[in-house]
């Protein structure tokens, strides 16, 4: 069975992580503990008291939220390396929203009180986490930017670049391959899962992306950024 140290080169793909001082990654390594979780299994609810930092080392979390009704909203589908649940590192308040495994999923987990004791003991490692979430935020205005100024077919395009360019957080590579369902496209762009069909069907015409069994296959990540115009 592998141990947190098998996954650290893997978390070293990440721009975050590798741009951390090598000391703090090692403590870092030092109080991570692997969790696992089954398809469908949720990590925490809205409301649940903050248990620390997460990062996703195999598999996706769906971040999002249901309403009274039952209808939901999916802000994110997180995958590896990438890092979440550090909004209740600072403020010590509940969580935002839930987080559910998209299949079997590995999980990087540092505690918040070990790592709340190390922050306190090393306060100048206090900005990293907050590059981390301003990250976020900064990629939370533009979703906000987009879905107000630009058509169903442009915000797609651009959800699939970022994501094929890992948000933001992979240096000087991008992703062929997005195992992402439809679903999950239509749920966080607000849209139909007819629509997300059909504008998907034109990409593809244009050859930028092919549809495939799970996913989506980028073919050519010029023409979706023109396409996200």
């Amino acid at each position: 069975m592998n141990t947190v140290t098998d996954y650290a080169a893997l978390l070293r793909s990440g721009a975050w992580f590798q741009a951390l001082p090598a000391a703090l990654q090692a403590s870092l390594l030092g109080l991570a503990r692997l969790h696992r979780l089954r398809n469908g299994q949720r990590l925490f609810a809205r409301g649940d008291a903050p248990d620390g930092v997460y990062c996703v080392l195999d598999g996706a979390m769906r971040v999002g939220g249901l309403s009274e009704t039952g209808k939901e909203a999916v802000l994110a589908l997180v995958e590896a390396p990438h890092w979440f649940g550090e909004i209740a590192l600072f403020d010590g308040q509940p969580r935002t929203h839930d987080a559910w495994a998209e299949g079997n999923v590995v999980l990087l987990h540092v505690a918040q009180q070990p790592l709340l004791a190390l922050l306190a003991a090393q306060p100048v490692h206090w900005r990293v986490f907050g590059l981390l979430l301003t990250h976020k935020l900064r990629l939370t205005f533009t979703v906000m930017e987009e879905t107000a100024l630009l058509s169903a077919s442009a915000r797609l395009a651009r959800r699939l670049v970022t994501m094929a360019e890992g948000y933001g957080d992979w240096k000087d590579r991008n992703r062929r391959l997005l195992h992402v369902p439809q679903e999950q496209l239509a749920l966080m762009l607000s849209l139909s899962r007819q629509t997300v069909n059909q504008i998907l069907k034109q990409f593809e015409a244009r050859q930028a992306i092919a549809l495939v069994r799970g996913g989506i296959e980028i073919l050519d990540i010029g023409k979706l950024r023109q396409l996200a115009q």
